[in-house]
């Protein structure tokens, strides 16, 4: 393992086992390590109980399910992990806004 590896950002994604939240869990762990696959060192889903659905960055929680509302969507999730730790990438299609119903931006 590279030195530069160990200090790569990590990120944990803490999921309700009883509400079955798990493969939401791991398709955003994926999505994100997809996306940030030379930004992001680790990707960790960690267990637990009472409607719990955290993401961490580096320690910072970034969302939490009770605090904002539900789940984040995907873009928004990368968005937020890319403003911390690569604000300059552009993420694509993730971050184009619509077009107006004339094609004009």
């Amino acid at each position: 393992m590279t030195d530069s590896l160990c200090h790569s950002p990590r990120v944990e994604i803490r999921y309700c086992t009883q509400c079955r939240w798990l493969l939401r869990a791991a398709w955003m762990a994926q999505e994100l390590l997809t996306t940030f696959s030379t930004e992001l060192g680790e990707a960790a889903l960690a267990p637990g109980t009472g409607g719990v659905f955290q993401i961490r960055l580096q320690g910072e929680l970034i969302w939490c399910r009770e605090r904002d509302g539900g789940f984040p969507d995907i873009k928004s999730l990368k968005q937020l992990v890319r403003d911390r730790i690569a604000p300059a990438r552009d993420l694509g299609h993730s971050d184009r806004p619509a077009a107006s119903p004339e094609g004009q931006p």
